[in-house]
C-alpha cells in the first residue's frame, strides 16, 4: 500500500534528445522539443510548469541539434529560479531513450526525481496531481480512454499498482496508458538507478526504452500509478498530434493570462 506521506521531488529529467522524424517536415530545421505553440517551444512549456511546481534543478537531455537547444535554454532561462542543465547524449542516433536516462544518471543520485518525456505537453494540474500522489517508490501518471492504438504506451493495473507497461499488451486487459511522466521517491530512485546501470552493461541496452525497465520493476510490487483523467495533455508523435497540442497551448495561455 502507498504511504500517505507526500514527498515533493525538486529534481527533474526531461528526455529531449531526438529529432522527431515522424513529425517531418515540422522538424526539418529543429528538434521536436523546439516546435512552438503560443510563442513557446515544447521544452519551454515543460520547464515553465516544472518551475511553477517548485522544481529547482532540471536536467534536459539533448542530442539532435544540441547547440540550437542549448542556445534557446540559455537565452530563456539565464535568470530562472531553477538550474537548467543541458546534458548531451552523443548516442541519440544509435540508441533508444534508456541511454538518455543513463546520461542523466547523476541527477538520480541525489534523492527523489521526476522523468518526463520531451514530447509530452500538459497543463500544470497534471503535474500537480502526480506530485500530490501517495508516496509510492515509483509512480506513473496514467490516463484512460475508450480505445488504444499500437503506438500507445499501455498499462495493466491491479488496483493502483502497475502490473505491466508496454505497447504490445493484450487490449482485452489494458486499463490505461502512460503519459510519459513519472516520479521516483525513496527506494524507487535506487531501484531504477541500479536497474539502469545493470541493463546498460548488456548487449541489448541500446535498443531498450526506459519504460521497459519500469515494466521489469513492476514485478517487485513497488510501481504504482496516478490517474490524471479529466486533465489535458498531448503527446507529439505525428503531424496530426499538432492540432491537439495547439488547443492545449491556447488553453494554457488563457489560464496563465487569467492568473496574471
Amino acid at each position: 500500500m502507498n504511504s500517505l506521506v507526500h514527498s515533493q521531488p525538486r529534481r527533474a529529467i526531461i528526455l529531449s534528445a531526438g529529432q522527431g522524424k515522424r513529425l517531418l517536415p515540422h522538424t526539418a530545421d529543429r528538434p521536436k522539443c523546439l516546435i512552438e505553440f503560443q510563442g513557446r517551444a515544447v521544452i519551454e512549456h515543460q520547464i515553465d510548469h516544472l518551475i511553477a511546481a517548485g522544481f529547482e534543478h532540471i536536467s534536459v537531455v539533448i542530442g539532435y541539434s544540441a547547440a540550437q537547444v542549448e542556445q534557446r535554454l540559455s537565452q530563456r532561462y539565464k535568470d530562472a529560479p531553477a538550474v537548467i542543465e543541458p546534458v548531451f547524449n552523443p548516442f541519440f542516433e544509435l540508441a533508444d531513450n534508456l541511454a538518455s536516462c543513463w546520461m542523466a544518471r547523476t541527477a538520480m543520485m541525489n534523492g527523489d526525481f521526476l522523468i518526463l518525456n520531451g514530447d509530452t505537453l500538459f497543463e500544470l494540474p497534471v503535474l500537480e496531481r502526480l506530485m500530490a500522489s501517495p508516496s509510492g517508490p515509483i509512480t506513473l501518471a496514467i490516463d484512460r480512454k475508450n480505445a488504444y492504438d499500437a503506438d500507445d504506451m499501455k498499462v495493466i493495473l491491479e488496483g493502483e499498482r502497475l502490473v505491466r507497461v508496454g505497447k504490445k499488451l493484450d487490449l482485452q486487459v489494458v486499463n490505461g496508458e502512460s503519459i510519459g511522466m513519472m516520479v521516483f521517491r525513496g527506494e524507487g530512485s535506487a531501484l531504477f538507478h541500479n536497474a539502469l546501470e545493470r541493463i546498460m552493461r548488456t548487449p541489448e541496452a541500446l535498443t531498450r526504452w526506459y519504460l521497459s525497465v519500469i515494466d521489469e520493476l513492476a514485478a517487485t510490487g513497488q510501481v504504482f500509478t496516478q490517474s490524471i483523467e479529466g486533465l489535458a495533455w498531448a503527446e507529439l508523435d505525428f503531424p496530426h498530434d499538432l492540432e491537439q497540442a495547439r488547443r492545449l497551448a491556447t488553453l494554457d495561455a488563457a489560464v496563465e493570462t487569467a492568473h496574471d
